[in-house]
């Protein structure tokens, strides 16, 4: 299965976690619905199972809801490099999925978390394009605010960093690092929990301590290093890690392939959302620039991440 749905008393948790009440749920999309007719500057959306999974990301906040999904439509006028084009069959994703995988797995943690892991398989290779590198795996949130039927507890990351170079990271340049970030905390509704960083080295130290600074304490604090895969299973259950990591999930090109399978699927959705997004010369008021949304200079130590 692609995405193990929770069920149960974990997602009787989760609802609870997530302030989702049975009662005035319905009635809150609703609002939202509503809320989003009456905006000029917005494309016309009434996907209620997405609607549900951004309050279930605001925690049922209508207003914390408004501006993540105003900001979502905004994302995909102002970044044309990560929403256009998304087509996993082009050459250019293809060469990119050869060498890196990024799929979220199957399962669940005991609290209803979903562990995505993002690795490289070889060191001697060209740095990927970047923002076709965000593309992937902008396209695979998007999958998931479709799929993800109940609602999950959060997200958690395992970085393997075993094949991380200085040049790789050279590419990684502060203005594209910026509008990803800024794109994934203020657009999308994902709760980040962890991140772990798995086969360390001493320049991986120095990235993360580059990072650090620009995060929010509470972001840095839910950064965790290992030099020991056993320290991981603290954590995450060895039971849903792929075999790769001492698991018993299977081997991790499996679950990437089928991701591989799934976004092909997905290939006339992502071609009709390349119109859904904002119209700025319709929003009231002042239209929201580049400048407003990443910073007039693109410096990332201006970046906060909340």
């Amino acid at each position: 299965m692609l995405l193990v749905q929770p069920s149960g008393e974990m997602a009787k948790q989760i609802r609870a976690e997530l302030n989702e009440n049975e009662t005035t749920r319905d009635k809150d999309v609703e609002v939202i619905k509503e809320w989003l007719s009456k905006q000029p500057h917005l494309p016309q959306f009434d996907d209620d199972h997405v609607i549900m999974t951004f309050l279930r990301g605001c925690k049922f906040s209508l207003e914390k809801c408004k501006r993540k999904l105003d900001m979502y439509f905004t994302m995909r006028a102002a970044i044309p490099e990560f929403f256009t084009n998304r087509d996993v069959t082009r050459p250019e994703l293809l060469e990119i999925l050869k060498v890196v995988q990024i799929p979220p797995l199957p399962g669940l943690t005991k609290n209803g978390r979903r562990v995505i892991v993002m690795r490289g398989l070889e060191k001697d290779v060209p740095t990927p394009t970047v923002a076709d590198l965000f593309k992937l795996v902008l396209m695979i949130g998007d999958v998931r605010l479709k799929e993800e039927a109940v609602g999950v507890a959060g997200d958690v990351y395992i970085l393997d960093a075993s094949v991380v170079t200085a040049s790789h990271f050279a590419k990684f340049t502060p203005t594209i690092v910026k509008k990803f970030l800024v794109c994934v905390q203020e657009a999308y509704p994902v709760k980040l929990k962890e991140v772990h960083v798995v086969n360390v080295s001493p320049l991986v130290d120095n990235i993360v301590n580059f990072v650090k600074p620009f995060l929010k304490e509470k972001i840095r604090n839910r950064i965790f290093m290992h030099s020991d895969l056993k320290t991981l299973y603290d954590y995450i259950p060895r039971e849903m890690l792929p075999a790769e990591y001492g698991g018993d999930a299977g081997p991790l090109q499996v679950i990437h392939d089928t991701w591989l399978k799934k976004l092909e699927e997905y290939t006339p959705w992502f071609t009709e959302q390349e119109s859904v997004k904002t119209n700025e010369a319709l929003r009231p008021g002042k239209p929201k620039t580049h400048d407003d949304l990443f910073g007039l200079d693109g410096s990332f130590r201006q970046l906060v991440i909340d």
